[in-house]
Formats: C-alpha cells, sequence, structure tokens
C-alpha cells in the first residue's frame, strides 16, 4: 500500500466512526434529551425550525445521491473518496439535527405497567431488526472504505452486490426504514419534541422511497420489478 495513501484511508474510516458516534447521539437524544416535557406555549415556531433542519439532511441526501453530482465530486476530490465525504457531511449533518432540534411543547401520552414494558420492547425489537437488515448490507462499503481500498488497490474489485429478497426484504422492501418507524413511534412516552422528529423523519423516508427505488430499478432491472411486485409493502405493513 502506497505510503500517501494513508490519509485518504484515515478519512475513510474516521467517516465511519463519525457515523457511528452520529447514531450514538441520536440514540442519546430521543431516549434522554427528547424526553424532557416542555411547558405549554408556541409550537408552530419550533415545529417550523425542526422542518427547515431537517430538510437540510434530506436535500443533502437528494443532491449528493444524484448520478450527475457524484460524477462532480468524483472529479473534484482524490480517488476514492466521494462515499466517504458523504458519510462525514452527512455524519456532521445528523449530529446538527439532533443538537439543535427544537423542543416543542405538550406530552401526547405516557404509558404505564404492562403497556410500557411493550413500548420498549417494541423499540428494542426496532433496534434488533435494523442490525439484522444491515446484516445484508456492507457497512465499510455504504461508509466509503471499500470504495477507497478499490481505489488505491488494497482490496479486490468485486462484481455489483446481488439483490436481497430473503428474510426482512421479503416483508417490507425497505426493512431499515421499517425499523426506524417502529423505534421512533414505539416510545412509551409521546413528548411534543418525540412527536415531530417522529412524524418528520418518518415523511422524509417515505418522500424518499420512490426515488430510491427508481435508482434500484436502473441498477437491479427487471429483477427488482419483480421483487416490486411480489413485496408490495414498502416500509410499514397494511398503511405503506
Amino acid at each position: 500500500m502506497p505510503q500517501a495513501a494513508f490519509p485518504a484511508l484515515a478519512i475513510a474510516w474516521t467517516g465511519t466512526l463519525a457515523f457511528a458516534a452520529s447514531l450514538v447521539w441520536f440514540l442519546y437524544s430521543y431516549l434522554v434529551r427528547f424526553g424532557d416535557v416542555e411547558p405549554d406555549g408556541a409550537r408552530l415556531a419550533p415545529v417550523l425550525t425542526d422542518i427547515a433542519l431537517f430538510s437540510i439532511f434530506a436535500l443533502h441526501h437528494s443532491v449528493l445521491a444524484r448520478s450527475s453530482v457524484k460524477a462532480t465530486v468524483t472529479r473534484l476530490l482524490p480517488p476514492g473518496l466521494e462515499r466517504s465525504t458523504y458519510t462525514w457531511v452527512a455524519s456532521l449533518i445528523f449530529v446538527a439535527i439532533c443538537t439543535w432540534w427544537q423542543p416543542v411543547p405538550g406530552l401526547l401520552y405516557d404509558l404505564h405497567g404492562a403497556w410500557r414494558i411493550l413500548a420498549w420492547s417494541l423499540q428494542a425489537l426496532g433496534i434488533v431488526l435494523t442490525v439484522r437488515a444491515s446484516n445484508a448490507l456492507d457497512i465499510l462499503d455504504l461508509a466509503g472504505v471499500r470504495q477507497l481500498q478499490r481505489a488505491i488497490g488494497s482490496a479486490e474489485q468485486k462484481p455489483p452486490p446481488a439483490l436481497t429478497t430473503r428474510g426482512l426484504y421479503g416483508f417490507v422492501r425497505h426493512p431499515l426504514y421499517f425499523s426506524w418507524a417502529l423505534f421512533v413511534f414505539a416510545t412509551p412516552a409521546m413528548t411534543g419534541t418525540r412527536a415531530a422528529f417522529a412524524l418528520i423523519s418518518t415523511a422524509y423516508l417515505m418522500i424518499a422511497i420512490p426515488w430510491e427505488e427508481r435508482g434500484l430499478v436502473v441498477t437491479f432491472g427487471p429483477a427488482y420489478e419483480a421483487y416490486r411486485k411480489r413485496v408490495r409493502t414498502r416500509m410499514i405493513p397494511f398503511v405503506y
């Protein structure tokens, strides 16, 4: 491995750590910080601010996911760092969103007893399903490490990934998004702040799915079309 590649590898690996750290910060924010019940007050202003914050995250994902933008970024950056740059920026934006998320007054419900245990169990199930669905993906590839390794010749070129249709992917087409919705909505105490985060983030995922699937059709062709006909549920059974 050429010595000049070490700085690029450091960027890729620290980007992976930044991604993991952003998820930990989200968990802490949602489970702890967003659990505070805010006193009664104005709701429209903080909700609009939260929508604006999450729109920045959505815009980043939508713009940088376009092939033309990817090609431009690839030309501007050292070889193999396009995906790592995407991961770094997305992680920092997600941390900023969780940090600056505006508290929304009110408490929609607060479960107790067996219902509270059930809610915690469903949230835990959401985390378990996220891990299981992620097993079908190469996290290091998503974070950009594999891309860089292939660019510098320290990893062999592999054929494009096969379409996964078994397990959780035979239940819903986007099990990671289903797991997300399960986690954010199954909280035993739904404060106004949590409700805003759950609704806004899930709405973004629902809007993003058709755009994402257009790319999957381009990648997998008729195989994905057949998969969509067989597994009708995109994200939430009986809903969407």
